[in-house]
C-alpha cells in the first residue's frame, strides 16, 4: 500500500507527465476505444520511454459498449478484437495485471448468470494461457453487481491463478445490497487489486477516500493480510492527493 498505483486516461499522461515523473508515480493507463484507434506501437515504445524512473504499472481495458459475456457472437468478437489488441500493447509495457469489466448485468440477462458464464468462458479462455505467458494477471472488475454470485462463479469456473478480481469499492458502495464483509467473505481469495474511490451512494462521484460512505476501515482490516494492486481511481488532482495521503494512515 505504500505505492498505490494512480488510474491516468492514457490521453492525459503527458498534461500529467511533469507531476507523475517527479512523483514517481506508479500507473494504471485506462486506454479507451477511441485511443485503441489512435495509436500505434511505436506511441506505446514512446510512453515507455518517457516512464524512465520504472514504475510499476497496469493497464485498464476499453469497457465502453463491449461485452465479454455477450450472446451475440459479433458484439464478443468485437470484444475479443479490442482485448485481443490490448494484449499487444502489454507486451510493451508489460503491466502487473490488466483490469476489464465484467460486463454482467442482472436485467439484461434475465438473472440467467448460465448463459453469462458460459460465453464469458469462452472469451477468457481466449485470453488467460497467454496472461500466463506474460505473467500478467486478468483482473475483473466489479459494476453494476449486487451480490458476488456471478462473478465467484465465474473464478470457479476459470480456476486460474492468473485470472481474478479487481475489486472497486465505489461500484460495491453503489450497487451492492449485501454487506461488505459478506462480500469479501465469497471472493476475498480471488482479489488481485483494488480501486479504490468514494461516494454517497447516489452517484459513481470518484471522490478521495473518506469523503464519501464506503467502509474502507472493514476492507483493510479484511484484506490485510493479502499483497494487492492499490489503485486510487480519482477524477481530480486533489482528490487523488487526498487519497494518496489518507491510504497513508492504513500502512502504518
Amino acid at each position: 500500500m505504500l505505492h498505490p498505483h494512480v488510474h491516468v486516461p492514457y490521453h492525459r499522461i503527458e498534461d500529467y507527465l511533469d507531476f507523475i515523473k517527479a512523483n514517481r508515480i506508479n500507473l494504471e493507463i485506462f486506454i479507451s476505444s477511441e485511443s485503441l484507434d489512435e495509436i500505434n506501437n511505436s506511441h506505446i515504445i514512446s510512453l515507455k520511454e518517457k516512464l524512465d524512473y520504472n514504475p510499476s504499472l497496469t493497464i485498464h481495458a476499453p469497457f465502453m459498449d463491449l461485452s465479454p459475456g455477450a450472446v451475440d457472437r459479433k458484439v464478443r468478437a468485437v470484444t475479443i478484437d479490442r482485448f485481443t489488441r490490448i494484449f499487444d500493447i502489454a507486451s510493451i509495457l508489460k503491466p502487473e495485471a490488466i483490469v476489464f469489466h465484467s460486463g454482467y448485468e442482472k436485467w439484461k440477462y434475465a438473472l440467467n448468470i448460465d448463459v453469462w458464464i458460459e460465453n464469458s468462458i469462452k472469451t477468457w479462455g481466449l485470453f488467460t494461457k497467454t496472461a500466463v505467458e506474460m505473467n500478467i494477471k486478468i483482473a475483473i472488475e466489479n459494476i453494476f453487481e449486487d451480490d458476488p454470485t456471478n462473478l465467484r462463479r465465474l473464478m470457479e469456473e476459470m480456476s486460474s491463478s492468473n485470472f481474478g478480481l479487481c475489486f472497486d469499492t465505489g461500484h460495491f458502495n453503489l450497487f451492492s445490497k449485501i454487506p461488505l464483509a459478506e462480500w469479501l467473505g465469497q471472493l476475498k481469495e480471488y482479489i488481485f487489486e483494488l480501486h479504490l474511490h468514494d461516494n454517497d451512494r447516489s452517484f459513481d462521484a470518484h471522490l478521495a477516500i473518506g469523503e464519501g460512505t464506503f467502509d474502507f476501515d472493514t476492507l483493510f482490516a479484511t484484506l490485510n493480510n493479502k499483497e494487492l494492486i492499490y489503485t486510487v481511481e480519482g477524477h481530480s488532482k486533489d482528490s487523488v492527493l487526498k487519497s494518496l495521503a489518507r491510504l497513508k494512515t492504513y500502512s502504518k
